[in-house]
């Protein structure tokens, strides 16, 4: 028998009786899994509801046997899914939330005034940037992880592989690619000393309160100053991760030369990350919107060989390609327009009109949707 059970009363070893989706391309848990304390873990993350079960309890015995076989069949699925170029993944979005969990644990005892251990975040981080460097493809999907409750912590984790795919992308050695991933997950780390209610204010902030918030990088550089575990120049990367090449950025207005190459890596995916992400006080923005605003609106603060490989690593539509677009209409990319190659003409799945999308800034591609 088949029922829904709510998740207060999911229990492990439980049979999940249908794919599960939280507004994704693919399910987040598929048919069939035998639940661990894990994956109802995730559950809760992705505010699932209730779950349709199957009405029998496998017992533990049974749930490591069956792992050891399904840990052989999901791997082969990954491997299928991404040589055709799909980036969700069950096995990812799991690495991926435990890794949030732990880092938010770690977090909260900084904030309780407990010393960062930097061997401890390296250990939450590493397997991801090793998971994310070999499957670029799963970066497009990171912001759909991420939460306004708990954005702080899917920042941090999600700035950490974004910073190490692009320097891995740019050429860098494996060994600097790695620090300078690390560096990237703990250039936020300063914020567990700025008050929590100014992280959590939905209004503007004051400011004043904006000037407090500012300090979080000098904050973040003398937590981590001290440990041999982290470069010198992934430090100074941490501290100028909020500088830009204009002079417009904090906490110290350095601009050009000043600034060094590591830490533009790292400010074009904080701020990537950031504007394509729900938070308190803004809603996100499409992955191609603000692509287009780094290289056009913000022109000059940041490495434009960066962003032109985030762009690539995002993806540029081609003819034939369906899209979503960020008024919510779908349809099909027609003609590319190689000045602007992320503003082509779609034809609408609606009424068969063709839009061309650089008469009219006010919608962009949403995203490329799975053929």
């Amino acid at each position: 028998m088949e029922n829904f059970r709510s998740l207060n009363d999911l229990r492990p070893g439980t049979t999940v009786a249908e794919d599960i989706y939280a507004n994704t391309v693919f399910p987040i848990l598929r048919k069939g899994t035998i639940l661990e304390m894990e994956h109802i873990e995730t559950l809760y993350l992705f505010n699932i509801k209730q779950v349709k079960v199957e009405d029998r309890i496998v017992s533990r015995v049974q749930t490591d046997q069956q792992s050891a076989i399904d840990s052989d069949t999901i791997k082969s699925d990954v491997d299928q899914i991404l040589n055709e170029n799909v980036s969700r993944t069950v096995d990812i979005q799991t690495m991926y939330i435990k890794a949030v969990n732990q880092y938010k644990k770690e977090f909260s005892s900084w904030r309780s005034g407990m010393k960062l251990d930097i061997a401890k975040v390296r250990l939450i981080i590493m397997p991801l940037l090793e998971t994310f460097m070999t499957h670029k493809n799963s970066l497009v999907i990171l912001n759909e992880y991420s939460n306004r409750k708990d954005y702080l912590y899917h920042h941090a984790v999600s700035v950490g592989i974004v910073t190490a795919v692009l320097a891995n992308e740019l050429g860098y050695p494996k060994g600097t690619t790695l620090q300078l991933g690390l560096a990237g997950t703990l250039a936020d780390c300063g914020m567990a000393k700025v008050n929590p209610v100014l992280l959590e204010k939905a209004a503007f902030l004051t400011n004043n309160e904006f000037i407090e918030v500012k300090k979080h990088p000098i904050y973040s550089f003398q937590m981590i100053q001290d440990s041999s575990l982290l470069r010198q120049e992934m430090k100074l990367a941490v501290l100028q991760h909020h500088e830009r090449l204009d002079g417009s950025g904090y906490p110290r207005g350095d601009k050009s030369e000043k600034i060094s190459p590591l830490s533009q890596i790292l400010a074009v995916a904080d701020v990537f990350h950031a504007m394509t992400c729900e938070r308190v006080y803004r809603a996100k923005e499409s992955l191609y919107r603000v692509v287009e605003m780094l290289k056009e609106e913000d022109f000059g603060k940041f490495d434009i060989d960066v962003l032109n490989i985030l762009s690539e690593l995002i993806g540029t539509p081609a003819a034939g390609d369906k899209v979503l677009l960020t008024n919510g209409e779908s349809g099909e990319v027609t003609t590319i327009n190689h000045k602007t190659p992320l503003r082509p003409s779609i034809k609408l799945k609606s009424n068969g009109e063709v839009v061309d999308l650089t008469t009219d800034y006010s919608i962009a591609i949403e995203k490329l949707v799975v053929k």
